[in-house]
């Protein structure tokens, strides 16, 4: 039974070196199943497990703690998201050749950042383009308001002119 069992594991790690990336899809897979759970924790728990993952990365700055860092720091709700620093994490990582399981993910997660990263721009450019605006119809107003006031101020002077002139009349005659 040992020697069947032992056979077995060994057919299996001979399937997966003859197949690359085989053990980085294990790896893939694991991260994505951490990310999920993370995702679906509480926020104490979201902050432990993002914080556990940046002690991992570190320790060791290799291609799987900075892809699961990455990945937290890309999934998870504000404020611990931090797109521009998953990217940052990315970039190196996702312009790497061989496109292997690892590097695929990466550029995968680093385009999704880097989406959003540019979303959060053109948001805020849109915002302040808004505040801008407002500003402008503000000022508008108060120079409407004040013609009105200086409208009403000539009208209020013409009024006493005609008045004038009309007694003026009535005295004449």
């Amino acid at each position: 039974m040992r020697l069947r069992a032992g056979l077995a594991v060994l057919l299996l790690s001979g399937c997966a070196a003859l197949q690359p990336g085989a053990g980085e899809s294990v790896q893939v897979s694991e991260i994505v199943a951490a990310a999920i759970a993370a995702s679906r924790a509480t926020p104490e728990e979201q902050r432990r497990q993002l914080s556990h993952a940046q002690q991992m990365f570190t320790a060791a700055q290799d291609d799987l703690n900075r892809v699961r860092l990455a990945t937290l720091l890309s999934l998870l709700p504000a404020p611990m998201r931090d797109d521009a620093r998953a990217a940052a994490l990315l970039e190196p990582l996702a312009a790497r050749r061989p496109e292997t399981p690892m590097v695929q993910f990466a550029g995968l997660l680093g385009a999704g950042a880097a989406d959003r990263q540019r979303i959060t721009r053109d948001l805020r450019a849109a915002e302040k383009r808004e505040e801008a605006a407002e500003e402008r119809a503000g000022t508008m107003r108060q120079q409407a308001d004040t013609l009105r006031q200086q409208l009403e101020a000539l009208k209020s002077i013409e009024r006493g002119i005609l008045e004038r002139e009309e007694r003026r009349r009535t005295t004449t005659r």
